[in-house]
Order: structure tokens, then sequence, then C-alpha cells
């Protein structure tokens, strides 16, 4: 499917691995000029050394911390510089930690927000006037916990819920010219679950990893968790053309897995 996008130029935060990265690298095969951020220099080095070789468009690497308000405004400045202008913006940001309500302090509701929800906050403020030029889209990467309350993840259940309400008001104040969408991802084989199924294995719960990655798999419909790819082309889709009538819509994108009926 031709998506129409190529020539674009795209940011996408959170991106030098992860599902960030997935979403980076599904624009870049379809021709989009990328941004991609990290914290970790070292890191984001790789990410763009790997990208590029499957990159049609061009492929730079941001530093910056999502949860300094300065930073983000960088990384839209900085992409804006490069490619002389912003045609899409894709928010991603890591997983706050896990625990029950009890256990988690005043700081590590403060620190959720600012980077689950300020950093979207203030990439969109800074990014509007540069996607209106040219009839842009966002779309934020949060996570099916805001349709169903995933056990132990208090922050994420709670805080992600901030988003939606953001990307639905986004869709109708910044419409026509930008689109607004968020995708609702299930497990995929990230590092993240890649670790917590070695560490599975080293702990003699699992034979091989291979044995690991199927027993989280069963409970889902499809037998399976998803591939990262999976969720990083659902992005290009609502970014292209092709989505052109999607607009403040959260799409799930766990293999059926969740049971709720919205």
């Amino acid at each position: 499917m031709e998506f129409g996008i190529a020539g674009d130029a795209a940011l996408v935060t959170a991106s030098s691995s992860g599902l960030g990265n997935a979403a980076a690298t599904a624009l870049a095969r379809e021709g989009v000029d990328v941004a991609i951020n990290g914290r970790d220099e070292d890191r984001l080095e790789a990410a763009v050394a790997a990208l590029r070789e499957e990159s049609e468009g061009a492929v730079v690497g941001l530093q910056g911390d999502l949860t300094v308000k300065e930073d983000v405004e960088g990384l839209v400045e900085g992409a804006v510089d490069e490619f002389g202008g912003l045609d899409h913006l894709v928010t991603s940001a890591g997983g706050p930690p896990s625990g029950p309500f009890l256990e988690t302090s005043d700081e590590d509701w403060y620190e959720a927000y600012d980077l689950l929800v300020m950093s979207v906050v203030r990439a969109v403020r800074e990014a509007t006037p540069h996607l209106r030029d040219g009839g842009g889209t966002v779309v934020n990467i949060t996570s099916r916990s805001v349709k169903e309350a995933i056990d132990s993840l208090v922050l994420s259940n709670a805080v992600r819920m901030s988003v939606i309400g953001l990307e639905k008001t986004l869709s109708r104040e910044l419409a026509p010219e930008v689109r607004v969408n968020a995708v609702l991802p299930g497990p995929h084989e990230t590092s993240r679950i890649e670790n917590l199924i070695q560490a599975g294995v080293d702990r003699g719960e699992y034979d091989s990893y291979e044995v690991g990655l199927e027993a989280r798999g069963q409970s889902n419909p499809l037998g399976r968790i998803g591939d990262p790819m999976e969720l990083g082309d659902t992005v290009a889709f609502l970014c292209s053309e092709r989505a052109g009538f999607i607009n403040g819509q959260s799409i799930v994108v766990d293999g059926g897995q969740g049971n709720a009926n919205l």
C-alpha cells in the first residue's frame, strides 16, 4: 500500500529503542525524513546507524530528556532545523515504575506525570505551528492500560489517561489542519520483554528464550505477543493519507488480549 508520505519529516520521541524505534523505522521505510530521540548518546548513535541502513530518507539523532522542558522544546526545534519543517509528531515514552498504590510516593506521581503527560504537552505545543503549515499528524503511543487497568501498574493506569484526554481534545482544537490519534499497545517483543523472558530462563522457569516467548503469548487470542513493527506500521498508517478520515481515535494494538468492549 502506498502511504503517500515519502519526503515528509517526522519527529519520534523516545525512539532509540522499543516501540518508538519501531514507529521511526516504519516511517523511515516509507521515505520519511526521521528525527529520533534518546537520553543515552551511545544508544542513540547506534539506533541512528541501524535506521539509516533501512531508511529511504534522512535520519538524525537528537539527544534529550523528555522530563526536561527545554530538552523537549529543543527536540522540535532541532528537527525543524534539520528538515526545514515538520509534518508528523509521534510521542512515546518509557513506562513508569511498577508497584501498588500504597507503595507509590508523591515523587513517583510527579515524575510519571512529567514523563508521560508533560512531555506530550510540550512537544505538541512546540510542534503545532509547523504541523499546521503542511496539514500534519500527531500520534501518541500510550498503553492498553488506559482501556483496562493492569495489576501493579497504578502509575501507568492512572496517568496515561491524561494523554488520551489531551489527544481527544487536540483532535478537535487542531482540526482540520492536524489529525491527532493514539495507539494503545499490548505486549510486544521489545527489549523489556526480552529481558523479562531471559530472566525467567536464568531462574529456570523456561528451558529457552523461545519457550519463554511462546509461554508469554499463550494468553493472547492470537497465541503470541506482538512484533514491534506491527505497532510501528500502525503508526505509519495513521500518519498517512490512507488514514485521512481517522481523527481523535485510540486504537488498541494487542492481538485482542484486552477484555474491554470499547
